[in-house]
């Protein structure tokens, strides 16, 4: 019996055996050479600190759509020759070709800006989150053709250098909407030491303006910012553009506190709506900083800086937290503003009394349409409310809004001084209240006297 069984094992062996000799060994080496082959949508350097260029994730293009993707120019090679922007990549070439003529007057040629951005090229390479598949002379004239045509789209704008008489690019007032969008764009940047090294190359004599300056002044004309507060970021610098511009606004807001979370006696940190704050006597006034982001909290009342919601800032905010979602070193700083946001607004009520408050000013759409972008822009982001800057806020307003003295009374007057008709109502019923303790008290004391 044993014997048998051995003799079963070994035929089963054997069968194994002639069953990996049938394997074919053409699509073994096409497994091997999968094996070998470096990941191309994800790179290597994908997972380093200088990598700033990213795809953004599919779950946020289904929620926000086509919000990360350029509308009429392509700046870098994500999106390099869609027929949809060819129109504007014409016109790179004559921008490029005007630039040329200022700097051959003194003596830079377009060699000289091609070995400028070419002694880069590997370091420009790597701030790709994508194995960028394209020759060296093909990858640095994207480079050199996107930078100069950013820096004199900045340039002219900021009336640095003149613009060509009939220049589409001012006569036509859709053009710019457009470029102020597709400029901030995630998927649509290259680097930003890039544009600094073209820009100082090719400056002329007697041109004092600043990369950051000049750049500053040309997205000032959707945010409306006092223009003597630019000074202030005269050596601003970034990653790209989209994060140049997001520094802005988180260059002065303190840094997060790293001290250990305090205990408290609230069992979530996350901040209630508008309408529940509200009824636990919470108020929010508008702030005087000049970012957005520089939130607080006192005495009840929570301060925040008034915000313009537009085409620009929904497309600003959105790519700003799609690039703070992909680069793992990079501040939260506006993926913990756009949470506050989800957590206050839950209905268009809520968007309603930010706009009574001046706090929001909407030209987005209809309140309902504010309140669903508002609730999209904090979906599916991963946010640690325990690191966020906003930590101490959270805090502060859970520990007012569990205070049952506060609920209690501010519900009172909620409920019953709201508004005239609740107060009315309120006075009506007190009064009738009175008079019927009033009847009582009469009618007991005529049953006493007639009882003597």
């Amino acid at each position: 019996m044993a014997s048998n069984s051995e003799d079963h094992q070994n035929d089963d062996h054997q069968h194994v055996v002639t069953m990996n000799l049938q394997v074919n060994k053409d699509h073994i080496e096409l497994m091997q050479r999968k094996i070998s082959e470096p990941p191309r949508l994800l790179s290597k350097s994908a997972g380093r600190s200088g990598c700033c260029i990213f795809r953004v994730p599919q779950s946020f293009v289904d929620v926000n759509g086509r919000s990360y993707q350029p509308r009429i120019v392509s700046i870098g090679p994500y999106h390099r020759g869609k027929p949809h922007l060819e129109m504007i990549q014409e016109h790179k070439w004559r921008f490029l070709g005007t630039l040329l003529q200022r700097t051959e007057k003194i003596g830079l040629t377009l060699e000289d800006y091609f070995q400028a951005v070419q002694s880069l090229e590997m370091e420009a390479r790597e701030c790709y989150s994508e194995a960028i598949n394209l020759k060296t002379d093909e990858f640095v004239e994207i480079l050199v053709l996107d930078g100069c045509f950013i820096i004199e789209v900045f340039r002219k704008i900021g009336r640095v250098v003149p613009s060509e008489e009939d220049d589409p690019f001012v006569s036509m007032s859709w053009i710019f909407p457009f470029l102020l969008r597709d400029f901030i764009r995630l998927e649509n940047q290259i680097p930003f030491f890039i544009l600094q090294s073209l820009f100082d190359l090719t400056k002329i004599p007697g041109d004092e303006s600043s990369l950051s300056r000049i750049a500053l002044f040309f997205f000032n004309h959707t945010l409306q910012r006092p223009e003597e507060t630019l000074d202030k970021y005269e050596n601003l610098t970034g990653k790209h553009l989209l994060d140049f511009l997001r520094s802005s606004f988180i260059t002065f807001i303190p840094p997060v506190n790293k001290d250990p979370p305090r205990e408290t006696n609230s069992p979530s940190h996350v901040i209630h709506s508008i309408s529940k704050l509200r009824r636990a006597g919470i108020k929010l006034r508008p702030g005087k900083e000049d970012s957005f982001l520089a939130i607080k909290f006192r005495r009840g009342v929570i301060s925040m800086p008034p915000i313009t919601f537009d085409d620009f800032m929904a497309a600003f905010l959105l790519n700003c937290v799609a690039y703070e979602q992909c680069h793992g070193e990079c501040s939260k700083h506006m993926t913990t503003y756009a949470t506050l946001l989800d957590y206050l607004v839950n209905t268009y009520k809520d968007v309603e009394y930010l706009l009574d408050c001046n706090i929001v000013e909407n030209d987005f759409g209809s309140d309902s349409e504010l309140a669903a972008f508002i609730n999209k822009l904090g979906r599916d982001v991963m946010f640690d409310i325990d690191e966020c800057y906003l930590a101490p806020l959270f805090d502060e307003v859970n520990q007012y809004y569990n205070n049952n003295w506060h609920v209690t009374w501010a519900s009172f007057k909620y409920t019953y001084f709201n508004s005239p008709w609740s107060f009315i109502s309120a006075l009506a019923a007190f009064v009738l209240l009175v008079l019927s303790i009033v009847q009582t008290i009469y009618t007991i004391l005529a049953y006493i006297n007639r009882n003597r």
